[in-house]
């Protein structure tokens, strides 16, 4: 299997090196001059056999519909692109469109596992025709975490599926940092607590609350006790965005997600031991800049 995988990013770098690792060969190419492979897009397409698989990983809206127009006008019939960027659903099924009016196969992938996917390796989460998934099945399972497909992998349905999923995904993530955030200042607050980190340690094992997002926390404050070097505004990437209007669009409740996303917008107004909290969680697993305290 010899892929090519466009963006070498904070993702794309180590998910060409956790390839490798897995046997598959990669040719990588960005606009980095010192990380890229080649030189320019056309040497990458050059470098991967026919019928090619190109892994596309670039930030989602304008730059990956610029990335997939290019592919459109040199891939060759029957070569296959897999956009594992956070793109909204609803641009997936565009970019099928666009590509299969020139006979390439397409598909999407949710990927999560930030800066950490390297070292434990990526949950996937892959929409498309089942023949173009399993086509990809070696760099998936070159991507994933060791064990059980299942556990980490899923071919979720149609073209659009995985970014969906992994939408959904996003969105229960921000209500899970809000809730450890909220317990975080919750605790902070009170004068009788008198070992915080300890408190939050002491959940890490045989709670019902343990988790990962839990040990990347008490890793923070092992780092910044108090969290005095960072700000308590935090961005929002989109996907808890979409996530909210896609349970307006479909009536569903979302009542904790909608109030995790509106609690991002309102660190920008006020300080909040809360949001420092959700701030140094996206930084921790996500490799998300975090703003310096004022």
């Amino acid at each position: 299997m010899h892929i090519g995988l466009i963006g070498l990013g904070k993702m794309g770098f180590n998910m060409r090196e956790r390839l490798r690792k897995g046997g598959v060969e990669v040719t990588g190419f960005d606009r980095n001059p010192d990380i890229t492979d080649v030189a320019t897009l056309d040497e990458l397409l050059a470098a991967v056999p026919v019928p090619r698989l190109i892994w596309v990983m670039v930030p989602a809206g304008e730059i990956t519909d610029a990335v997939i127009k290019e592919l459109g006008d040199k891939l060759a019939e029957g070569d296959l692109v897999i956009d594992g960027g956070n793109s909204r659903f609803t641009e997936d099924q565009k970019h099928g469109e666009l590509l299969a009016a020139k006979g390439i196969r397409f598909a999407d992938c949710g990927v999560s596992g930030g800066v950490w996917g390297l070292q434990n390796g990526y949950g996937l989460m892959a929409g498309g025709d089942a023949a173009d998934i399993e086509r990809a099945l070696p760099v998936f399972d070159a991507l994933r975490p060791e064990g059980e497909r299942e556990d980490s992998f899923v071919h979720v349905g149609g073209i659009g599926a995985g970014h969906y999923a992994k939408m959904v995904h996003n969105g229960i993530e921000y209500g899970l940092m809000q809730a450890y955030a909220e317990g975080y200042q919750l605790l902070a607050s009170k004068d009788i607590i008198n070992d915080l980190p300890g408190t939050f340690r002491a959940w890490q094992k045989g709670t019902v609350v343990r988790s990962w997002l839990l040990d990347l926390l008490v890793k923070a404050l092992d780092e910044d006790p108090g969290l005095k070097n960072i700000d308590d505004y935090v961005e929002d990437s989109g996907e808890g965005r979409w996530t909210v209007e896609e349970a307006i669009a479909n009536a569903i409740p979302a009542p904790a997600i909608t109030a995790a996303l509106f609690a991002r917008f309102e660190s920008r107004e006020d300080s909040s031991p809360a949001m420092k909290m959700v701030s140094a969680l996206r930084h921790q697993f996500g490799g998300h800049a975090t703003r310096p305290a004022k």
